[in-house]
């Protein structure tokens, strides 16, 4: 392929994927880390085997950029996702029972 083939579908691959992340609704925010995670275990993989096979320094330390970007991609993700589930988490039983007392009915009405 050429140059402009491979620059068309990047640009493309950026507009699609901007418009499906901004289009999430909060509620499917945490899998859609998930499925982002997974996609960059696989380009650390990816990476891995590209930069043993380079044969050049260059190719080499591309790779290991790569694997360190991926690498704080997937940590952040979980670190992200692990506060969205935080918020859903039920909140500790004792905590629960010195909550706030419920409010007496309205007298007069009946």
């Amino acid at each position: 392929m050429d140059f402009i083939s491979i620059f068309s579908l990047f640009v493309l691959a950026c507009f699609v994927g901007y418009f499906v992340v901004w289009a999430v609704t909060p509620a499917l925010h945490t899998p859609l880390m998930a499925v982002t995670n997974a996609v960059s275990s696989v380009i650390v993989v990816g990476a891995l085997i590209a930069s043993a096979a380079a044969q050049g320094g260059a190719a080499k330390w591309l790779g290991l950029l790569a694997v360190v970007l991926a690498s704080v991609n997937i940590f952040g993700g979980f670190a992200v996702t692990e506060r969205m589930l935080a918020m859903y988490r039920k909140k500790d039983p004792s905590a629960r029972a010195l909550g706030p007392t419920p409010t007496p009915p309205l007298k007069g009405r009946g």
